[in-house]
């Protein structure tokens, strides 16, 4: 991983913001673009995308509190699929926000929206990427993933998931199409 020094700035930075109340509040971390980001076509690589949005869940985790349950239980943070679409490249020094928020839930599956935004040149806001994650905790000890209603009780929420977007409902019908033909 060579986002190390990333990694201990969101921890820094986390420890240092404001609380985040899941699901509604969203975080907000601010980037850029640095030459080891990127490709051979001079813009971000894709997987880079994905690295700094890892960045992004673990802000997620820290700001609400959940770090606590995470480390008490030994639950395991893990990715189940995600979908990304990659709408405007990001070059060399380009400044970047990334904004990461929890849209629903079924079961023990979180799903999580995060967007890369920047500045074109007049000011406007750009939509460089988003992606849709689905994401849960996993309990060694159970064998067994964490309800999401246990894990909001953890974090002193008492919250229903909102209703599921149709592009969420979509991704999640396309998961399950994978898994069977897997």
């Amino acid at each position: 991983m060579n986002l190390w020094l990333r990694l201990l700035a969101t921890i820094w930075a986390a420890w240092r913001g404001a609380p985040l109340v899941p699901p509604g509040d969203v975080s907000r971390m601010n980037f850029r673009v640095w030459p080891h980001d990127l490709d051979v076509s001079l813009h971000m690589n894709n997987g880079r995308y994905l690295g700094i949005m890892d960045l992004g869940r673990l802000d997620l985790i820290l700001r609400s509190g959940l770090w606590r349950s995470v480390l008490r239980h030994r639950w395991t943070p893990v990715l189940d699929g995600a979908i990304i679409r990659y709408r405007r490249e990001l070059r060399a020094f380009k400044p970047f926000r990334l904004e990461t928020r929890i849209l629903a839930w079924t079961g023990a599956t979180l799903l999580i929206e995060q967007r890369m935004l920047s500045q074109n040149r007049d000011g406007a806001e750009v939509l460089n990427a988003i992606a849709i994650h689905r994401a849960a905790l996993y309990d060694r000890r159970a064998k067994a993933y964490v309800t999401i209603d246990r894990l909001m009780r953890e974090i002193g929420i008492e919250a229903t998931s909102p209703e599921l977007p149709d592009h969420v409902a979509a991704f999640l019908a396309a998961e399950d199409a994978l898994r069977r033909a897997g």
